[in-house]
């Protein structure tokens, strides 16, 4: 489903990703792991096309990324890639409900459609008590559910997530780490997870180890 070949990266004279080439099938859980400095994030931001590589190829539901252009690539990216971050990135002025929303009304969903998607996503993650509440009025547990939700709203192909239990505490971040395979089990959601986090690593169906801009080991490896 999301497949990379030699994928390449520099910053000036530094190079990040030194020929990057994976295999990630739909459904699948894959956490990221390695040093800082490996190229995790810079990787991530590659897959989710936020970033060009240098050079090497990317596919993602069969779609070659390279062909695309800004515009398309922003289209493409809207409607196939969900995104969750560590630091939720709700906008505060929105409740809950409204930050859900937000990619589906760019998506050109109407109204109605959004609020029907949105609230089934918060029921489902069992906030639907909380639809009006805006993020300063939610836990740090909440805020991020909601960012999952926010992230599927659109039915996306892959939700990529950059250390997305950084900011919990340990209940929390083993809900949210459960919550991920729910989803996986629910509606065959893909997902791809850097994380530091060794206990999230060890649960997730593979694991692409980093280091110096390079796979230094592939868990469970999948054939192509």
């Amino acid at each position: 489903m999301i497949k990379t070949e030699n994928i390449t990266k520099s910053f000036g004279t530094l190079q990040v990703l030194k020929g990057i080439s994976l295999h990630i099938k739909k459904g699948e859980v894959v956490s990221i792991v390695g040093p800082s400095g490996a190229g995790k994030t810079t990787l991530l931001q590659i897959i989710g096309t936020l970033d060009r590589p240098d050079s090497g190829s990317l596919w993602i539901d069969g779609v070659d990324a390279s062909t695309l252009s800004k515009n398309q690539l922003s289209d493409f990216r809207n409607k196939h890639i969900g995104f969750v971050f560590q630091f939720h990135q709700l906008l505060p002025e929105f409740s809950a409900l409204e930050n859900i929303m937000i990619p589906a009304f760019i998506a050109g969903k109407s109204h109605s459609e959004a609020k029907k998607r949105a609230e089934e996503l918060l029921s489902f993650m069992g906030l639907q008590d909380r639809a009006s509440h805006k993020p300063a009025e939610l836990s740090g547990g909440e805020k991020q559910r909601v960012a999952v939700a926010r992230a599927l709203v659109n039915n996306p192909s892959v939700i990529l997530a950059d250390e997305p239990s950084g900011s919990l505490d340990t209940k929390n971040k083993e809900e949210l780490h459960q919550l991920f395979f729910d989803l996986r089990d629910k509606f065959g959601q893909t997902f791809v997870i850097v994380t530091h986090d060794e206990s999230l690593a060890a649960i997730t169906d593979r694991t692409i180890r980093l280091r110096d801009g390079q796979i230094e080991s592939l868990s469970d490896e999948v054939a192509e």
